[in-house]
C-alpha cells in the first residue's frame, strides 16, 4: 500500500469533501424539484360483486330411444281413481282450454292448504290448417345453328317445329287416368278433386289414340315394388344407369387439353378429328314430402272415411333416326334407350299408443282436456314441377385438318322441393264430419329424339368414325309410404257415438267405455282434439319433363384442303329425363272408428310408349341432307344475291325459326 505524504493527503481529503458536498447539494435540489411535482396516486378499490351459483341438475349422456310422455296437465302427480281421492271431470270447454273442478280437498301441492273448492285450467294447443301451393317451371330454348370448316356450302334444312311435341303431350294426357285436374281453390274443390281422381283412376286409363305397353292395378291395398309393370324384390338404382358429372371434371378445370400427337420416331402431328355433341341434356324433378301434422291413438269419425293412394307414371319416347352409312363404328355397340317406371307402396305400422297396464290393475284416465277446431282442418300440399326444353340443333361440318369440337347440348335443369311438416299428437281425435285422405303422384317424361345425320355427295373419310343417336334414359320413381295399420278401421260403438254428440253440443263428455280403452291404460289424462267439420289431407305431386332434341347434321368435305384421315365422333342422344317423388304420410297411430262408410283404394298405372314416328318419307339420310344443301358457285354470288363475305365463308342461313345463340356467332367466323 502506498503511503501519501501529509500535504497530499490533506489535498485529497479536501477534494473528496468538495465532491461529497456537491453531490449532496445536487441531490437536495433534485429531491425538492421531484417533491414539488409529486402526484397523489391513491385509487379507491373497485367493488367486487359476488353471487350465488348452483347447478342442481346433472346432465346425462345420450340415451337413444328414450321413451318420454309428458305429465298430466296442472301437476305431475295428479291422483288417479282411488278411494278417498276426488274424481276430476270436465265441466265445460272454453275456446282452446277446459276448466276442471273438484269438490274435495286437493292433494298436496295443488292449490292453497286446506282448500275445499278449487279449480284449475288446462290449456292445450290446437293445430291449424296447412295449405302449400308450390309450382316450379323451367323453360329453355337451345336451338343452335353452326357451320364448321371450308366446305363452301349452305345448309338449309326444314326447321324443326315443336308443335308435334306439344301435340304428343296432349295425346299422352288422354292416356293418363288423371285428366284436367286443376289446382283447387276452396275446401269444396279439394274434396271434389279427391272424389274425381278416385273415380278416374278406378276406371283405368283414358281412351286416347295412343297405344302403349301399360299396367293398371287397382285394389284396396297394394304393397311392394313395381318396375315397368312387374313386381320385384328390389328397385333399380339410378347410379347404375346414369352418372351425374362432378364439378371440376371438364377439361377446362381438369387436365389441360392437348391435340398434339408424338410418334415413336419423335415426329409431331396434330390430332385431326371432328367431335360433335348435340344431346346430353339432363332434366331432373325431385320432391320429398313428409307429413306428420296430426295423429291420434284413437280417431272417431262421425261421417265417411275416404282413403286414396295413387301413382301414375308415363314414359314416352319418339326416337326414329335417319343415319348415314358414311360414318359408323363396327366395333362400338349402339347405345340403347332405357325406360323405367318404378313405384313403391309401403304401409308402416302405427307407433305404440303409449298406454301401459299396471299389472292386474291397470290405471285409466280420470280427466281430459279438449281443444276444438271450428270448421274444417286442412292439410294440403299441391306441388307441380315442369321442365320444357328445346334443343333442336342444325349444323354442317367438314374437317380442315385440325381438331374440332362442338358442344351444342349438355344442358342441365333441376326442380327440387323438400317439405317436412311436424305438428301435434293427441290421445283422441274426434271428427264431426268426414275424413278425406289422399296421396297422389303423377309423373310423365316425353322425349322427341328424331335425328337426321347425313353426308353430302362426295363425302368420304379414311379415319375412324362413331355415331350414337340413342342412349336416352327416361326414369320415373315414386314412393308412397303411409303410417297406420291397414286393419285399423272399425265401426263406432254406442258410447263413442254419444261422445261425438256430446262434443258437438259443447259438453265435451267422454263415455266410460272409451276412457277404459286398452290404448289409454297407464294414462292419467287425455289430450283431445275435436274437429267440428271435415278432416282433409291431400298430398299431390305432379312432375313433367318434356324435351325436344331432334338434330339435323350434315357432313361435308373441305373444299380447300380436304382431309381424309380425320376421325369423326357424333353424339345426338344420351339425354336423361328423371322424375323422383316420395310421400310419407301419417294416417293414424292407432284405431279409427267410422260412423259412415269406409272407402280404401290404391291404384298403380304405368305406361311405356316407344313410337316409330316420324316417317321421314325417305329412309336414306344422305338423300335428305343433299336436298337441303345449297352448292355455291360464282354465278350464285351475283349482285342480287347474298354476295357479302359471310356467304363466301358459307355461314348458316338466317332463317327465323332457329334461335341464334353463342354457338352460331362463335363458330361461324
Amino acid at each position: 500500500m502506498t503511503m501519501l505524504d501529509k500535504f497530499t493527503e490533506e489535498i485529497s481529503h479536501f477534494i473528496g469533501a468538495l465532491h461529497a458536498s456537491l453531490e449532496h447539494a445536487r441531490a437536495r435540489e433534485a429531491y425538492t424539484d421531484f417533491a414539488f411535482h409529486k402526484v397523489d396516486a391513491t385509487v379507491d378499490p373497485l367493488p367486487v360483486h359476488t353471487g350465488e351459483f348452483a347447478a342442481p341438475f346433472a346432465l346425462l349422456g345420450f340415451e337413444p330411444d328414450f321413451g318420454y310422455r309428458a305429465p298430466a296437465p296442472g301437476h305431475p302427480e295428479l291422483p288417479t281413481k282411488t278411494p278417498g281421492v276426488p274424481t276430476l271431470t270436465v265441466e265445460r270447454a272454453v275456446g282452446y282450454q277446459v276448466e276442471v273442478n273438484i269438490d274435495k280437498p286437493l292433494p298436496s301441492g295443488i292449490g292453497a292448504p286446506g282448500s275445499l273448492d278449487r279449480s284449475f285450467t288446462v290449456e292445450i294447443e290446437a293445430p291449424g290448417s296447412v295449405v302449400n301451393h308450390i309450382s316450379q317451371a323451367i323453360s329453355l330454348s337451345d336451338d343452335d345453328v353452326f357451320s364448321i370448316g371450308g366446305h363452301g356450302l349452305r345448309f338449309q334444312p326444314t326447321p324443326i317445329d315443336d308443335a308435334a311435341l306439344r301435340d304428343a303431350v296432349g295425346q299422352l294426357s288422354t292416356l293418363s287416368p288423371i285428366n284436367d285436374i286443376t289446382r283447387p281453390g276452396s275446401v269444396e274443390n279439394v274434396i271434389q278433386v279427391i272424389k274425381t281422381i278416385m273415380e278416374e283412376v278406378g276406371e283405368g286409363p283414358g281412351d286416347g289414340d295412343i297405344e302403349a305397353v301399360q299396367i293398371h292395378v287397382s285394389a284396396s291395398s297394394i304393397d311392394g315394388i313395381y318396375v315397368n309393370g312387374q313386381k320385384v324384390d328390389a328397385a333399380p338404382e339410378i347410379e347404375d344407369h346414369h352418372v351425374f358429372e362432378k364439378a371440376g371434371s371438364d377439361d377446362a378445370e381438369g387436365e389441360a387439353f392437348s391435340n398434339v400427337l408424338v410418334s415413336d420416331e419423335g415426329v409431331l402431328a396434330v390430332d385431326v378429328s371432328v367431335e360433335v355433341h348435340t344431346g346430353g341434356n339432363t332434366l331432373v324433378n325431385d320432391v320429398v314430402l313428409q307429413n306428420f301434422w296430426t295423429g291420434g291413438a284413437i280417431t272417431l269419425v262421425a261421417g265417411d272415411h275416404v282413403d286414396l293412394n295413387a301413382i301414375v307414371q308415363i314414359n314416352a319416347l319418339w326416337d326414329k333416326d335417319a343415319i348415314t352409312a358414311a360414318v359408323n363404328s363396327a366395333s362400338a355397340e349402339a347405345a340403347t334407350n332405357e325406360l323405367f317406371n318404378i313405384a313403391t307402396f309401403e304401409h308402416l305400422d302405427g307407433a305404440d299408443n303409449g298406454g301401459s297396464s299396471a299389472g292386474d290393475n291397470p290405471v285409466y284416465p280420470s280427466f281430459w282436456a279438449v281443444t276444438e277446431v271450428k270448421g274444417d282442418l286442412m292439410i294440403v300440399n299441391w306441388l307441380e314441377q315442369i321442365t320444357f326444353m328445346s334443343d333442336d340443333d342444325v349444323g354442317i361440318l367438314s374437317s380442315s385438318g385440325v381438331t374440332t369440337r362442338v358442344t351444342a347440348g349438355d344442358n342441365f335443369s333441376v326442380n327440387d322441393v323438400s317439405l317436412f311438416e311436424l305438428g301435434f299428437r293427441y290421445d283422441l281425435i274426434i271428427v264431426g264430419g268426414s275424413v278425406f285422405d289422399a296421396n297422389i303422384i303423377h309423373q310423365m317424361n316425353v322425349l322427341f329424339d328424331n335425328d337426321v345425320v347425313g353426308a353430302v355427295a362426295n363425302f368420304e373419310t379414311a379415319g375412324e368414325g362413331s355415331l350414337s343417336s340413342s342412349g336416352n334414359l327416361l326414369w320415373n320413381q315414386a314412393r308412397i309410404a303411409t303410417v297406420g295399420d291397414a286393419d285399423r278401421f272399425e265401426s263406432l260403438t254406442q258410447g263413442q257415438a254419444e261422445t261425438i254428440a256430446s262434443c258437438a253440443e259443447g259438453d265435451g263428455a267422454i263415455s266410460s267405455d272409451l276412457l277404459s280403452d286398452p290404448a289409454y291404460a297407464g294414462l292419467q289424462g287425455l289430450r283431445v282434439l275435436y274437429i267440428s267439420g271435415d278432416l282433409i289431407n291431400l298430398q299431390y305431386i305432379r312432375q313433367t319433363n318434356i324435351l325436344g332434341d331432334s338434330d339435323q347434321i350434315a357432313l361435308a368435305m373441305d373444299a380447300i384442303a380436304p382431309n381424309l384421315d380425320a376421325d369423326w365422333t357424333i353424339e345426338t342422344g344420351s339425354n336423361a329425363l328423371l322424375n323422383s317423388a316420395t310421400i310419407i304420410d301419417l294416417d293414424s297411430v292407432g284405431k279409427t272408428y267410422v260412423g259412415g262408410q269406409q272407402y280404401s283404394q290404391e291404384t298403380l298405372f304405368q305406361a311405356e310408349l316407344i313410337s316409330s314416328q316420324p316417317d321421314f318419307g325417305n329412309p336414306n339420310a344422305d338423300a335428305l341432307i343433299n336436298e337441303a344443301v345449297l352448292f355455291l358457285d360464282d354465278s350464285m354470288l351475283g349482285s342480287d344475291e347474298h354476295s357479302d363475305d359471310a356467304d363466301a365463308l358459307c355461314l348458316p342461313s338466317d332463317y327465323e325459326s332457329h334461335t341464334s345463340d353463342g354457338v352460331n356467332s362463335i363458330l361461324g367466323h
